[in-house]
């Protein structure tokens, strides 16, 4: 049982959520309970926050759509000594790359870190995208081939080294694929992996809100509820102590990731070396934009500090400038593909969390509307903790 009605009214009216109980008196005391309990889980002071913060990231979206707010004047490329690339490296330099990574992987330091919290509802599946076949002729699935490169970068660093060495895979998941995924790996026997070094654990689900942060009622007597995000891993990686567990493992390093990257090199030894060979706190790799309006974000420099920058951010002109060399100025387009040092990530994720960012999303959520009539397939804009995993630090890591 809930809370009592007052208290609950009290608590949403000091945050501005009051409307959540519109509905209340037509709801059966079923019904009354389950948001009551919902609500009472809610903490009021993190609530408020979340939509003002919400309604913040909002406004700046809107300022950006109508052209205001841009960064342009304050944008600079990563400077040239902190970047690597694989097409534009000598063989040799690859191969030390390649080398320094394999030794990490050989002596148990690196972890590899999967967001895996989505459905595959844009692939047209109902389930988690880690268990869609791609269609190969094998049939094999995107968690089956990640898997299987695992095996694949362990085995390598073992015979180099002369070692047994394993990678750990930490899965996160939200509430609606924790589940399936569990039963998936179980099925498929871990895919040859131990079942110990396969570490999954669940993401927030946040209320979803809108544009002048308010919650959204999915239905009269239920909130809508969605996964925070990419951005929410820092929360669920203290919440889960997660952190704990590298600890324990000697961890050092993180290669993190999104499932639905089906080229993704796991543990990438060339990718680890070359960033553990440059001192880095955090790197990402990047691909090269193939055009000036190519929709995808950059990874450059705002004020000084790293960031991914969304190219709404960004006017044409800058997207359009050139180097001497007729190569995009900021042509570094984010695949969220990244590497943390552990002491790094555990700073982000224990002191600095509170004070990223939010962005904005926008997404078909089925909702009530002031009369209680449903409305379903309409989007809405959606509001949640940073979706990138360059957003602006508090400090200026040493990013490559």
């Amino acid at each position: 049982m809930g809370p009592p009605e007052e208290e609950l009214r009290a608590r949403l009216a000091g945050v501005g959520q009051a409307h959540l109980l519109r509905f209340w008196a037509e709801l059966e005391p079923a019904q009354r309970d389950s948001l009551g309990e919902t609500l009472a889980q809610l903490d009021a002071r993190e609530l408020g926050e979340h939509c003002q913060r919400a309604m913040e990231a909002c406004a700046r979206e809107q300022q950006g759509r109508a052209g205001q707010g841009r960064l342009d004047g304050n944008l600079e490329p990563i400077p040239a000594e902190r970047l690597g690339s694989v097409c534009r490296s000598d063989r040799a330099t690859l191969e030390r790359w390649e080398e320094e990574g394999l030794c990490q992987i050989s002596q148990g330091k690196v972890a590899v870190l999967l967001l895996a919290g989505g459905q595959g509802t844009r692939l047209g599946v109902p389930y988690p995208k880690g268990m869609y076949d791609v269609g190969l002729p094998s049939h094999k699935t995107l968690y089956q081939i990640q898997a299987e490169r695992i095996r694949r970068v362990e085995r390598l660093a073992g015979e180099r080294f002369g070692t047994q060495c394993t990678i750990p895979w930490y899965i996160m998941t939200s509430e609606f694929t924790l589940g399936p995924t569990e039963k998936f790996f179980w099925e498929h026997n871990y895919f040859n992996l131990k079942k110990s070094n396969i570490v999954m654990f669940e993401q927030r689900m946040l209320p979803a809100v809108t544009f002048d942060g308010k919650v959204i009622l999915e239905e009269k007597g239920k909130v809508a509820m969605a996964p925070d995000g990419n951005g929410g891993l820092y929360r669920a990686l203290v919440d889960n102590k997660i952190l704990e567990d590298m600890d324990q493992r000697g961890i050092q390093y993180i290669h993190v990731y999104c499932v639905d990257n089906i080229l993704v090199k796991m543990a990438d030894p060339v990718f680890i070396g070359f960033c553990v060979s440059k001192g880095a706190d955090c790197g990402a790799k990047v691909v090269e934009k193939a055009y000036p309006t190519e929709p995808v974000g950059v990874v450059c420099r705002v004020d000084g500090v790293c960031q991914v920058v969304e190219y709404s951010e960004i006017t044409l002109e800058t997207a359009q400038m050139r180097n001497p060399d007729g190569r995009l100025t900021f042509s570094s387009g984010n695949i969220c593909n990244h590497f943390f040092t552990f002491d790094f990530l555990q700073e982000i994720a224990e002191k600095f969390e509170p004070q990223l960012k939010h962005h904005v999303a926008i997404k078909k959520v089925p909702f009530v509307d002031e009369e209680g009539n449903l409305v379903s397939g309409r989007p809405l804009p959606l509001c949640a903790p940073p979706s990138f995993f360059l957003p602006l630090y508090p400090g200026k890591p040493d990013l490559i």
